[in-house]
């Protein structure tokens, strides 16, 4: 699943650049994607889609800062490195409470626990594609290294 979240932040410059679920399938089948990394990837990303439209509205309602208290759940589920990564992204700016809340979820909803670093990279680098999010040069390379040392391996 990962490889095709990358493969479309590499070949889309925005997710509306991105075709419709079906053709997008047969893109990625034909570009040599396994099915069922195809359906994980796309159940994944309409998701992402429902997290933005309930996180919505948390952008209008809080203030530009939050403070952010992480239940045992959330905290088993994310892992200290992936809350810390979190933090990381609230304190240079990219990360605006709905924004976080979105990656929270998605983050929460892989099969991974907790979720390593590199993954919680692909997710952020994710949600801020998803919406557009304008990003410092400097960030985005941090993001993207560690995507290239996730599909390394």
């Amino acid at each position: 699943m990962y490889d095709i979240l990358v493969y479309l932040f590499e070949n889309y410059y925005t997710p509306q650049a991105c075709p419709k679920a079906d053709v997008l399938a047969h893109k990625l089948a034909a570009v040599g994607f396994e099915q069922e990394d195809i359906h994980e990837a796309l159940g994944w990303l309409h998701g992402l889609a429902q997290s933005t439209e309930r996180f919505a509205p948390i952008e209008y309602a809080s203030a530009s800062t939050s403070l952010r208290a992480y239940s045992d759940e959330e905290y088993h589920t994310l892992g200290s490195e992936a809350i810390g990564f979190i933090t990381f992204l609230e304190n240079s700016g990219v990360l605006r409470p709905a924004l976080r809340e979105i990656l929270i979820e998605r983050a929460q909803a892989t099969d991974e626990a907790p979720v390593s670093l590199d993954r919680m990279r692909i997710i952020a680098l994710m949600v801020l594609w998803s919406q557009e999010t304008e990003v410092d040069h400097l960030l985005l390379e941090e993001l993207l290294n560690g995507e290239r040392s996730t599909l390394s391996h």
